[in-house]
């Protein structure tokens, strides 16, 4: 049976979240004077907050922390980790950003015209993300790309994420899709590419970070375009 829909992860497969929340921080970071106040240096403290928020994001994505344990934490532990305890100043970073970040609406290169492509083939397109379900729709509207898709389903909306195979189930009932013709594309190797596997649809991994995975048949790309050479 051939494809019909596409499901798409959201962030850094599509919306640049990566790029975006640097800007934001960045620009909290200068607008609370942090380098003349602490002496930290942006540059370093981007890349501690990177490290922790990453390794957050892969506990709730385990079930180990749920996302109130995350909002508290992954200032709050950044800050820490400069010999700063300070969890007024955290929560204000924490409530701002969230807030900010949506003033930035930077797209993964190339994410408009696979999409105009997708849409040209007559592809139902879909988005499945782990993130939280109103930052989810709003960063579709804001950048502009809601429109492409019929159905937004957010890890909030079903009380599980990815890999766990209720959010596909869920995504697909919605949609009104069946397993074999479907496809997922995302960036996440354990919530995307073994999530999907799991669930039994195929796969496209888009894999930002040369992990290069040593799995036979797997559709593999390193830039959006290289989509048109699976679909």
């Amino acid at each position: 049976m051939k494809i019909q829909h596409i499901f798409f992860d959201l962030d850094n497969t599509l919306w640049d979240h990566r790029k975006n929340a640097y800007l934001t921080i960045n620009s909290l970071f200068e607008k609370e004077e942090i380098t003349l106040k602490y002496n930290i240096d942006f540059e370093e403290f981007h890349s501690v907050y990177h490290e922790i928020n990453e390794k957050l994001w892969e506990q709730i994505r385990d079930g180990e922390i749920d996302k109130d344990y995350l909002r508290k934490h992954r200032f709050y532990d950044t800050f820490k980790r400069f010999g700063i305890d300070d969890l007024k100043l955290s929560m204000f970073f924490e409530e701002h950003f969230l807030d900010k970040i949506l003033n930035y609406n930077y797209l993964v290169e190339g994410a408009e015209y696979i999409l105009d492509y997708l849409k040209s083939k007559n592809y139902t397109l879909h988005i499945i993300s782990n993130g939280f379900q109103e930052v989810t729709e709003r960063k579709c509207i804001l950048s502009g790309i809601d429109h492409y898709f019929n159905t937004i389903t957010s890890a909030d909306s079903v009380g599980v994420r990815k890999p766990n195979p209720e959010i596909f189930e869920y995504s697909l009932d919605l949609s009104k899709a069946k397993k074999e013709e479907s496809i997922l594309i995302g960036d996440d190797w354990i919530a995307d590419v073994v999530g999907a596997q799991n669930f039994g649809i195929d796969v496209i991994f888009f894999d930002v970070f040369n992990e290069n995975p040593k799995q036979e048949n797997l559709k593999v790309i390193k830039h959006l375009l290289q989509i048109k050479e699976y679909l």
